[in-house]
């Protein structure tokens, strides 16, 4: 036999026993009496009520969309010109063009 064979016939320490008094007594560590201290003890933060009650904005914006360009007839260089050909040639980016 070895000295790194040998083993102990006790534990040092002995388990902890949760809730049973000792060092952690009475309550051990669960606090006062009443709904924080029963076992599944989950309640509602009081922040999250506030913004569950708060309205929600709706669908997603582009921020370069809520831009509108107001382009003139007379800037048009013909009637059947498209919009992609009227962002390249004025050099509009993003922009939503209205025509009046």
């Amino acid at each position: 036999m070895q000295i790194h064979n040998l083993k102990r016939q006790h534990k040092n320490k002995k388990d902890r026993l949760v809730g049973r008094g000792g060092k952690h007594a009475k309550t051990s560590g669960r606090g006062g009496k009443g709904q924080t201290a029963r076992a599944g003890n989950k309640r509602r933060p009081e922040l999250r009520d506030i913004i569950k009650k708060l309205p929600k904005m709706r669908g997603y914006q582009f921020k370069s969309i809520r831009r509108v360009e107001i382009v003139k007839k007379e800037k048009l260089a013909s009637k059947k010109e498209k919009f992609s050909e009227i962002r390249k040639r004025l050099n509009l980016k993003g922009a939503k063009i209205v025509i009046k």
